[in-house]
């Protein structure tokens, strides 16, 4: 089967992280991309759900932001619980 080239512009920061990741698993991005890929044409759809994760939102984390400013400056304070199981 005839290769051909294909080049994908990315973060520098989050290229380093998938080759961190493709090193652990034993394969380059070359071969992960080609399983992506492989997968996408074989199902016809991108192989994973595509959503937004709440705990990112602006809102949140301007929440977080601030929960973290109080905790440094003494306002508020961590404090520790049991988890409830069910």
């Amino acid at each position: 089967m005839t290769q051909t080239m294909v080049t994908i512009r990315m973060d520098e920061e989050l290229k380093s992280n998938m080759e961190g990741v493709c090193r652990e698993l034993g394969m380059n991005m070359t071969t992960a991309f080609t399983i992506f890929a492989r997968k996408m044409c074989r199902e016809q759809r991108i192989p994973f759900d595509v959503s937004v994760d709440p705990f990112y939102s602006e809102a949140n984390l301007r929440h977080l932001e601030g929960l973290k400013a109080r905790v440094e400056s003494g306002e508020a304070r961590l404090v520790e619980h049991d988890l409830i199981e069910d």
